[in-house]
């Protein structure tokens, strides 16, 4: 699960990649490392995972429930570049897949997520939970490399689409309201419930 996972986080980003290097200014694009499964019989453990060994300081550039985290790593340069690729992900995909838990030693990742809606996507299924999904929307802010890749601001889709849920329900029929009818006993005891706290 995880070597699938990564190496097809791996696939989205060099898609990115060729996208992004074409740009004027873009500079280096943040890379996957791939990550290989070696069977070993003779050992107690016979399958293990094996990938280049990244040396230097190993960042968290953003989280599993896909929240982009601190200031000082969405203000760096790899930070940025990653939070781009994952809203590069989102829109080419129409919202189905976001690659989460970004992390590694400069624009080299490693141990990524990948986040689908609960169907999948085109019979792929990610490891991390769907909601990750809608917080991510919610909550990224575009950079300067969003919109050199001329990707939509997701702040404004997420407000219209609870725009649109607010309307909806304003707009419902008074005969879909339902009246709950609680008996006299029930209402009596509830509120001898609620007196003592």
């Amino acid at each position: 699960q995880e070597c699938h996972v990564q190496n097809a986080a791996r696939e989205y980003a060099k898609l990115y990649a060729a996208e992004a290097e074409t740009l004027e200014g873009f500079g280096e694009v943040p890379e996957i490392i791939p990550i290989f499964l070696i069977h070993r019989p003779a050992n107690k453990i016979p399958y293990a995972t094996v990938e280049e060994e990244l040396v230097g300081e190993f960042v968290k550039y953003s989280v599993r429930d896909g929240k982009e985290v601190n200031f000082l790593r969405r203000d760096s340069e790899a930070g940025q570049k990653c939070c781009t690729f994952q809203h590069w992900v989102y829109e080419k995909t129409s919202g189905n897949l976001l690659v989460t838990d970004l992390q590694g030693v400069g624009m080299k990742l490693t141990d990524v997520g990948i986040a689908t809606l609960a169907k999948g996507y085109k019979g792929f299924k990610g490891n991390c939970s769907f909601s990750f999904i809608e917080q991510f929307r919610a909550l990224h802010q575009c950079n300067e490399y969003c919109k050199m890749l001329g990707l939509k601001s997701l702040r404004a889709t997420h407000q219209k689409q609870r725009k649109a849920m607010s309307t909806k329900s304003k707009n419902l029929p008074n005969s879909s309201i339902v009246k709950k009818v609680v008996p006299k006993k029930a209402r009596e005891h509830r509120d001898f419930l609620s007196s003592e706290h």
